[in-house]
């Protein structure tokens, strides 16, 4: 059993990893700003507390989840050295697939059709993604997520691409993989299938 501290847990991905941790028997710290809306499974300690003042919760951690997302041109560079300073062994990140590269090393927000108007924020975080240190991995859609996906247990690690989906139950399938049995490390990596991919096959 892992001591893993999640923050953002009250979000969709944060909740679904809560879970996913709850379920292979680990010690789980849900950290969330409000306690009084947190809806996840029960079973997890949950905390009030920010992603930037990680060392709060997670020192002495054996893994940090970091399932948060902000606005601020700077929040996630400042999240990064917030998790780092932290001290946790390992440090596991949701990501973004716009900054994954594809199977030729383009960048998918850098792809022909890709919308650009949130490019700012794709930038903001491949800013905090380079500012992580220590032993860490973000893990993110190869494409995008299948919403109303169910759980099949597992995933494929692929190159970015756009017609990939994940549902969010095997995405945190892919992050506690990564805790218990770290594969990947200093890299961003991307979890799906392809649209042809059967997973049941």
């Amino acid at each position: 059993m892992s001591r893993i501290v999640i923050f953002g847990a009250g979000g969709r991905a944060g909740r679904t990893a809560v879970g996913e941790a709850l379920g292979r028997g680990h010690d789980v710290t849900a950290v969330v700003r409000d306690v009084s809306r947190y809806q996840g499974p029960p079973g997890a300690r949950v905390v009030p507390g920010d992603v930037l003042d990680a060392a709060a919760h997670a020192g002495g951690a054996d893994a940090v989840i970091s399932a948060v997302y902000q606005g601020a041109p700077d929040f996630f560079v400042r999240a990064a050295k917030s998790l780092t300073a932290a001290g946790a062994a390992r440090i596991v990140v949701v990501g973004l697939a716009s900054v994954l590269p594809t199977a030729d090393g383009t960048l998918l927000m850098d792809t022909a059709g890709y919308p650009q108007e949130w490019r700012d924020f794709y930038l903001a975080h491949a800013a905090g993604v380079a500012a992580l240190d220590g032993d860490w991995v973000v893990v993110s859609p190869a494409g995008d997520f299948d919403h109303g996906g169910p759980r099949f247990g597992r995933y494929r690690v692929m190159p970015a691409d756009a017609g990939s989906r994940v549902s969010y139950a095997d995405l945190a399938v892919a992050l506690l993989d990564e805790i218990e049995r770290p594969r990947h490390h200093q890299v961003h990596i991307g979890v799906g299938w392809r649209a042809e991919d059967t997973p049941a096959a």
